[in-house]
């Protein structure tokens, strides 16, 4: 039982240890450039086609869901017929 122990907490150690070391590219000098280029975009839409698929999907949302509140909004304010 205790070298399974010992040999679980060496793996678990392991794997911990080489995570933390992965360096990651640093890109925020190419986003910097990006957002601060002046080329007559709103910030929101600078990152391409992800941030503009994701603003219409937004603005959808939202409109749709606007739509929905009015409705529900004037059919709760009408009374209900009798059967």
């Amino acid at each position: 039982v205790y070298l399974l122990f010992q040999a679980l907490r060496q793996i678990s150690q392991r794997t911990i240890s080489t995570a933390s070391r992965r360096q990651f590219e640093n890109r925020v000098p190419e986003n910097q450039k990006l957002f601060q280029e002046d080329n007559g975009l709103p910030v929101h839409l600078k990152g391409g086609a992800k941030d503009s698929l994701l603003y219409r999907t937004t603005t959808g949302l939202t409109v749709c869901g606007t739509i929905y509140a009015f409705y529900s909004l004037l059919m709760s304010s009408m009374p209900k017929k009798p059967n």
